[in-house]
């Protein structure tokens, strides 16, 4: 702790006075300009930080429960009226990829045309 008794805020304020008075005042205005650049990119890059989330559903999955003596039968009936809401199902999420997939594909073809 004997390093912090040697310690004065007025001594030091009076160290960073005496530098900046020996330097030429074009070095002062660069050495003011480059705090300035630094803290504007960390405040900017920090502001960006604090954007909330979208807000999303939760996707909730309900399981349905089915008696363990069923026939075999009554398996097949119950896939059979499923598989229409199973395909509708698949194809929503075909649709949704493949308009992402062209979405996409504009932008690509718009960077294409930048050559990038």
């Amino acid at each position: 702790m004997s390093i912090f008794t040697r310690f004065s805020p007025l001594r030091a304020f009076r160290d960073l006075r005496a530098w900046l008075a020996s330097r030429k005042p074009y070095e002062v205005g660069f050495l003011a300009l480059s705090i300035a650049t630094t803290w504007t990119v960390i405040l900017v890059f920090s502001s960006d930080t604090n954007v909330a989330p979208e807000y999303v559903e939760p996707d909730i999955i309900y399981v349905q429960s089915y008696a363990a003596n069923r026939t075999d039968a009554e398996i097949i009936a119950q896939q059979k009226i499923d598989l229409p809401k199973e395909q509708a199902r698949k194809k929503a999420i075909e649709d949704a990829q493949e308009k992402r997939r062209q979405e996409f594909k504009k932008i690509d073809d718009k960077l294409k045309s930048w050559g990038i």
